[in-house]
């Protein structure tokens, strides 16, 4: 990518779409088009065709998306499964329109099935049934990835897309009816220090496995494979249009919550609910996709778990 080329963020105010503006403007870039959901709802055809028309961007990263854990995706799969439909839908066709010289997808982990094998290779997709708490998501996440090797097929686009294992950092979304585990953990464990609470109860049995990338490791993976990942004619064919981002090590659900409640000082006690659902046990992902091309993560789990808390501590009173 040419330092003074447009370069388009879909979702730039998000935990992803703001770490790769961060990261873009540190590596030379600054001919951002950026738009709030206020100035242009991307679930509008006509809003989002009038503006590729306008500002003809030359390179996409969509990173938007309605996103959220098993709480919200289980209280609203509809919700889920319409806005990154029509989202994805909007700026893939407008990016082929308007011809768009390099597109990037934003998927997600849980495209793959409920039960697969470990570590799980992107040829995984599609062989089973999806996890059913997140099955609207991830059947959009799906639509999306093919709908960039369609376009690639059909029209000779350069179309990719990453699928990336459980994200965080600071600027995440802490509400606690909403978040992912890390930022819900980091926000209870919080209030439970600061007022007192003996006790801490967490959903499910902590049994689970999780990997977690840090979202400033997520935009240097994106920017990366913008730059080094063309595939070919023949992989486009096989479906290689795209590549699992990790760390490439995963922990359990209880080593994760002990881990925050050590780093946010909280010394009560942890009880969990196994009344409430796990999700799927185990989901590591093989990134030797990725590593084969030349990058690796740079930020430990214990070291972004520290970053993303002080953020929070100093924006709490925001969130």
């Amino acid at each position: 990518m040419e330092k003074n080329a447009k370069v388009y963020v879909a979702g730039h105010r998000g935990l992803v779409g703001s770490a790769l503006v961060s990261r873009l403007r540190a590596e030379g870039f600054g001919n951002f088009l950026l738009k709030t959901h206020q100035e242009l709802d991307l679930r509008e055809q006509k809003a989002v065709n009038d503006f590729f028309a306008a500002e003809k961007p030359e390179y996409v990263f969509l990173a938007a998306a309605k996103v959220g854990g098993i709480g919200a995706n289980n209280t609203y799969p509809a919700d889920f499964i319409y806005n990154n439909l029509a989202i994805q839908n909007n700026v893939i066709h407008a990016s082929y329109i308007y011809n768009v010289r390099k597109l990037l997808f934003l998927g997600s982990a849980c495209i793959y099935p409920k039960v697969c094998q470990l570590p799980i290779k992107e040829e995984y997709l599609l062989s089973g049934p999806l996890e059913p708490t997140n099955e609207p998501y991830a059947v959009a996440k799906i639509a999306g990835l093919k709908m960039c090797q369609s376009y690639n097929r059909q029209y000779g686009a350069n179309f990719i897309a990453v699928m990336p294992a459980n994200l965080y950092g600071p600027g995440d979304n802490f509400d606690l009816q909403n978040s992912h585990v890390i930022p819900a953990l980091l926000r209870k464990f919080h209030e439970a220090k600061t007022s007192g609470e003996k006790k801490v109860t967490l959903w499910g049995t902590g049994a689970p496995w999780r990997e977690f990338l840090h979202a400033d490791d997520m935009a240097d993976g994106c920017i990366f494979l913008m730059e080094h990942f063309n595939p070919t004619k023949e992989q486009n064919e096989r479906g290689e249009i795209f590549a699992n981002l990790g760390m490439g090590q995963d922990i359990t659900i209880k080593d994760l919550a002990e881990l925050i409640q050590k780093i946010t000082g909280y010394e009560g006690k942890i009880e969990w609910d196994p009344a409430k659902p796990d999700g799927v046990f185990r989901r590591t992902l093989d990134i030797s996709r990725i590593r084969a091309l030349g990058w690796r993560h740079k930020i430990e789990l214990d070291q972004g778990l520290k970053t993303t808390y002080d953020w929070y501590q100093s924006n709490c009173n925001l969130k």
